[in-house]
């Protein structure tokens, strides 16, 4: 099967160019000067499209197993292919979680089965089990995480030899959620005091504090450098972590860093619009937050935008402060916030596609993906920058069926997202087929 895109303007590599795409099944076989490639069994006319790498996302939780009223593997998978990401890698937190290499394998069988788009997962890190992170298979396994905030189960590690220890025998990248339980806590019973359960919504970033972010980070880092381990920072959400961080290449750091598309969005001038919506740990703070992130993204301090997708029902999220759970579904919507970010000058459409694509791909050393190159796999998502889209719950494919962007008008459309050459998503249709894959590390 041999499929021709013509035309597109190819986002690659720091640069933009006009050329025609040859796939052949799953990899992509030519990429030449347009009116070269003369014939295919399927010709796509991307004239005026833009085509970019389909999106890597490090950091995302299906729900799959033990949550699934919220969202599952099949759901969400279906929502990453209409927003053009092509592969994700998902969280341990599930129920139960994700601890041991039977229950890793659970969901691997679930993914091949179910899933849409390409897929790995993380296997949770806790105080005990040290001896089977060092087993840990460093070709189809994502990544060790580490809760060093409160999370669900056994997943909290709070002992600082315990950080020491995974950080020194895993094979992989060890990720890591820095926030001080112990600062929170203190936090949360003074806000308690002066308001019960019913705290102000604009009050979480005084919880979930800077300090509790630098606190908990800072310990991490010490960590990675008495170890030589490899510390991947998840949801950066402050500037005063960036001090943490350094501005060397990718492929030289020990000490790597994330941040997710809600916090270059939003800020906490928008809490009293979307309430508990847009309540996530680490929590969206102040306007020069999100903007130190951005210049630290454009500076190399930190390496990669995901989502940390994490989708609840509208009727958890409903609730007053203490009892409404913290994350949102963003998933579907992350490429369009960043290239609508671009539009706006905060940075290019090259720097989107070296965040999202090609450095998840330099970081987790993810076989053949995350560029357009030829050998390569065709992931890829093509972009109308002349169609405007608005998030509403008719176009919503969140399982949970809502979005803290509803009613959000973007300046492009998601037109067509290919996983490995097969067309997964068009013009607002999902075409389910069996062409996702595990992803292969080569490390």
């Amino acid at each position: 099967m041999h499929t021709l895109i013509k035309g597109a303007t190819l986002i690659n590599e720091g640069s933009q160019r006009i050329a025609d795409i040859l796939i052949e099944n799953q990899n992509i076989i030519k990429i030449a000067d347009v009116g070269i490639i003369k014939t295919a069994d399927k010709i796509i006319d991307a004239d005026g499209l833009l085509l970019l790498p389909g999106i890597i996302d490090d950091k995302v939780h299906f729900r799959e197993p033990g949550m699934t009223h919220k969202g599952d593997i099949y759901s969400e998978s279906r929502a990453a292919a209409a927003g053009g990401v092509t592969s994700f890698m998902e969280m341990p937190n599930t129920n139960p979680s994700t601890t041991d290499f039977n229950l890793l394998e659970q969901k691997f069988k679930i993914a091949a089965k179910n899933s849409l788009v390409n897929y790995s997962f993380f296997i949770g890190a806790t105080n005990e089990n040290t001896e089977l992170i060092a087993k840990t298979d460093s070709k189809t396994i994502a990544g060790v995480k580490m809760f060093l905030g409160s999370s669900t189960g056994n997943l909290l590690v709070d002992k600082q030899k315990a950080i020491e220890d995974i950080l020194s025998v895993s094979p992989i990248i060890v990720a890591a959620h820095c926030e001080e339980d112990s600062i929170i806590n203190k936090n949360l019973e003074f806000y308690k005091e002066k308001y019960g359960d019913n705290i102000p919504i604009k009050h979480h970033p005084d919880i979930r504090s800077e300090e509790a972010c630098y606190s908990s980070s800072s310990k991490a880092v010490k960590a990675a450098e008495k170890t030589g381990g490899h510390l991947h920072v998840f949801h950066l959400s402050t500037e005063k972590e960036l001090e943490l961080l350094s501005s060397e290449p990718l492929n030289q750091k020990k000490v790597t860093a994330e941040v997710c598309v809600h916090n270059l969005w939003f800020n906490d001038n928008d809490y009293d619009k979307y309430g508990t919506k847009i309540k996530w740990n680490p929590a969206i703070k102040k306007e020069s937050d999100r903007l130190a992130l951005i210049q630290a993204l454009k500076d190399g301090k930190i390496d990669i935008v995901a989502t940390d997708h994490a989708p609840h029902t509208i009727e958890e999220k409903n609730n007053i402060y203490t009892k409404a759970p913290s994350g949102g579904p963003m998933v579907q919507h992350s490429l369009l916030v960043m290239l609508e970010l671009a539009q706006q000058s905060y940075f290019t459409i090259e720097d989107v596609a070296k965040w999202m694509c090609h450095n998840p791909a330099e970081l987790y050393k993810i076989d053949k993906r995350g560029y357009i190159k030829e050998g390569y796999y065709a992931d890829l998502v093509l972009v109308d920058p002349n169609e405007k889209t608005t998030v509403d719950k008719n176009n919503i494919l969140y399982k949970c069926g809502w979005s803290p962007l509803e009613g959000t008008s973007f300046k492009n459309k998601i037109h067509t997202t290919f996983v490995n050459g097969v067309i997964t998503y068009q013009n607002g249709k999902i075409f389910e087929s069996n062409s996702a894959m595990k992803l292969i590390f080569c490390r």
